[in-house]
């Protein structure tokens, strides 16, 4: 009997009071990962050390870094019109002026001009663009908060992250439905940059920061006004608009805690930015996944899951950043994928373009060789992409036998191919 109870004892133990499996490292009776209290650990320790953060986050070499960075994206400018050269130009001849004011909580933050984009599926994409002089502090301030935040990152986060990527992402992916593992819970979350709440992430940001002149500022760029075309500014009370250089590493930080949660549950799962998905072993146990992780998100996170996008579903019917991974674990480029080069190559080769026929060439090279290296991991289906190869090819005699204009000008034309004249 006391063996027995012995073994119960141990059985019980394995397990949450929930009935979850408990992993590696975990307390069996507060069903907490030991990880992750040492991370609140690390946390406050970095708390106590970063008083004086955005000194060192000002510092010449940090900012001197901040504007080659920002040079090398180019990109356009913001609500006051200054062109990349004039504003740095501006910047260092006043940096002194502007450390100080900063450092005194005396920075003015300008407004973001507001730019919407075509989504693929419908819709309109908000995106945010700051002046340069603010794109070059926002980017010193995200070399050194990445520093701290990064290696506190799950290794299953892949967006935004320095030796990360989109490759690494869809490779673990395969890797996952090669065990076994084809179910996939996808979850998409709502207008997610534009919803995240502005109060959580700076209680969250200040469990790690101690400078109360850096939180501060982050929030004033977090809450800048949206200028539209008109001049008409539209308040913030919540989201951070891509454009900025900080939006993508905010995001990742209120993520984080989504990921640390999957973690702590045991799941496989890879995510990049707001696309994750969760790889698990059939359709029930994706249906319970999918009910515990919205409520998570939505009650937790205080996030918006999009119910139209979001499901259990095989793997080979998921499009997962543009990639498709089959059962066994093949790669193939998705239908999604497939149909928006088409439709680029058809805007690029319309007969009515009245563009040189050398240029034409020129922009569809620099098309597919973009298309090729981002979809090389594909190694399933790749017959499609020979039919496309051909159908382009077709495209491009069209464009140019419409070049041609009259009979005489096709005659001429077949005669410098070297066709006989008995078929021209």
């Amino acid at each position: 009997m006391k063996q027995k109870r012995k073994d119960k004892s141990y059985q019980t133990s394995m397990f949450d009071k929930d009935g979850r499996p408990l992993l590696d490292g975990q307390n069996s009776e507060t069903g907490k990962a030991t990880n992750r209290v040492d991370y609140i650990s690390a946390l406050e320790e970095q708390r106590h050390s970063t008083g004086d953060l955005l000194t060192k986050i000002l510092d010449y070499d940090n900012v001197n870094k901040a504007i080659k960075q920002v040079k090398s994206n180019k990109g356009s400018c913001g609500v006051d019109g200054k062109s990349i050269e004039e504003s740095i130009s501006w910047f260092g001849e006043h940096y002194t002026k502007l450390k100080e004011q900063i450092l005194e909580s005396k920075y003015q933050v300008s407004e973001v001009r507001k730019v919407e984009i075509e989504k693929e599926g419908g819709g309109k994409r908000i995106l945010g663009i700051p002046t340069i002089q603010d794109r070059i502090i926002q980017q010193a301030i995200h070399q050194e908060l990445s520093k701290l935040y990064d290696k506190h990152f799950s290794e299953h986060s892949y967006g935004f992250r320095k030796g990360k990527s989109a490759h690494m992402a869809i490779e673990q992916a395969s890797e996952y439905v090669r065990e076994g593992y084809e179910w996939v819970v996808d979850i998409d979350l709502e207008k997610y940059f534009d919803s995240i709440p502005h109060d959580r992430l700076m209680q969250r940001l200040s469990k790690g920061i101690g400078d109360k002149v850096l939180l501060k500022l982050i929030r004033k760029y977090l809450e800048a006004g949206l200028m539209d075309i008109e001049g008409i500014t539209e308040q913030r009370i919540s989201g951070s608009p891509q454009g900025g250089p900080l939006s993508p590493l905010l995001s990742n930080i209120v993520l984080d805690e989504l990921d640390k949660e999957l973690e702590q549950r045991g799941h496989r799962f890879c995510r990049y930015a707001d696309d994750c998905n969760i790889y698990v072993k059939s359709e029930k146990a994706g249906e319970r996944v999918m009910v515990s992780v919205v409520d998570y998100i939505e009650r937790k996170l205080k996030l918006k899951v999009n119910s139209q996008k979001s499901g259990v579903r095989r793997c080979s019917e998921v499009k997962f950043l543009g990639y498709t991974i089959l059962e066994g674990g093949g790669i193939k480029v998705s239908n999604k994928s497939i149909e928006r080069l088409k439709k680029k190559v058809i805007k690029i080769t319309k007969r009515n373009r009245g563009v040189k026929f050398e240029a034409i060439i020129k922009e569809l090279n620099k098309l597919i060789v973009g298309y090729g290296n981002y979809y090389s991991l594909a190694n399933r289906w790749l017959a499609g992409i020979r039919d496309i190869d051909g159908w382009i090819r077709r495209r491009l005699r069209c464009y140019r036998l419409k070049q041609c204009k009259r009979t005489i000008g096709l005659v001429r034309f077949l005669r410098t191919l070297g066709v006989k004249e008995n078929y021209c």
